[in-house]
């Protein structure tokens, strides 16, 4: 039998560096502090350098990495910079995401893909050099993509088709690299976070009366979710304590994807 390890043993992460994308604010930025309080050395990627360089100054051991990964080869520039940066990436949590709310029909061919250069190609270059230089040197690390809902039902109610498509596809790319990457010390899993505020959602779900009403209405809990109610799923997809698990989705979700 296994010896029995502490608790928080489990969830550290010390001696890792972790690469967090969007981390300029929002969800993003408090991944960033998560992973900081638990060891980690952590990378910033976002567009507004001046809110990461100064959450970089705020954490233990933290880099700021300005991106726009809506540009061409950006996902892979952004890793091969960390790499270069701290040596290493052990940890990726590919959080950055757009939408693009709006009626199907009046959707164009650059909108549908400009969002999907951000939540699906960008992150994909992300986990390719993330995966290559773990595998080459020989390590152990974890990949945390951030979906949605969205990624395992449809909506319908707030139209927005290409962010659909793009999480679906996001999920469905975490399993397919999981299951490749299985056996070569890369874990690839998913969380699916309901209505949490962001500045995504707070037009439609939070400042509007009625959206906030149909969100609570729809959701099991009633509620939405609150920032560190996302902290439990992300340490445990991002330390050991999941080391036989890979290729989930994990809605945290007030129970919303169960009914």
């Amino acid at each position: 039998m296994s010896q029995l390890c502490e608790v928080s043993d489990l969830l550290r992460l010390d001696g890792k560096v972790a690469l967090v994308t969007g981390a300029s604010s929002g969800l993003g930025a408090r991944f960033a502090r998560v992973l900081d309080a638990a060891g980690a050395t952590v990378v910033l990627a976002a567009r507004r350098a001046d809110r990461i360089e100064a959450l970089a100054k705020e954490l233990r051991n933290g880099y700021a990495i300005p991106a726009d990964l809506s540009q061409p080869n950006a996902g892979t520039a952004l890793a091969l910079e960390a790499i270069n940066r701290c040596g290493r990436i052990d940890i990726l949590v590919n959080n950055a995401a757009v939408n693009h709310t709006g009626k199907t029909l009046d959707i164009t061919n650059e909108g549908f893909a400009a969002t999907h250069a951000v939540n699906v190609q960008a992150p994909f270059e992300l986990m390719r050099e993330t995966a290559r230089d773990i595998i080459e040197n020989s390590r152990l690390g974890s990949i945390v993509n951030i979906g949605s809902l969205w990624s395992m039902v449809g909506v319908g109610q707030i139209p927005d088709a290409p962010y659909a498509a793009s999480k679906g596809g996001l999920l469905n790319l975490t399993r397919e690299l999981a299951a490749q990457w299985a056996r070569k010390g890369v874990r690839v899993n998913c969380i699916c976070p309901g209505w949490f505020q962001t500045d995504m959602t707070q037009g439609p779900m939070f400042d509007d009366a009625n959206g906030n009403v149909w969100m609570k209405g729809r959701t099991p809990m009633g509620r939405a979710g609150e920032a560190h109610e996302l902290d439990g799923a992300l340490l445990f997809l991002a330390s050991e304590a999941s080391s036989f698990v890979t290729g989930i989705a994990l809605p945290v979700d007030g129970g919303w994807t169960c009914v």
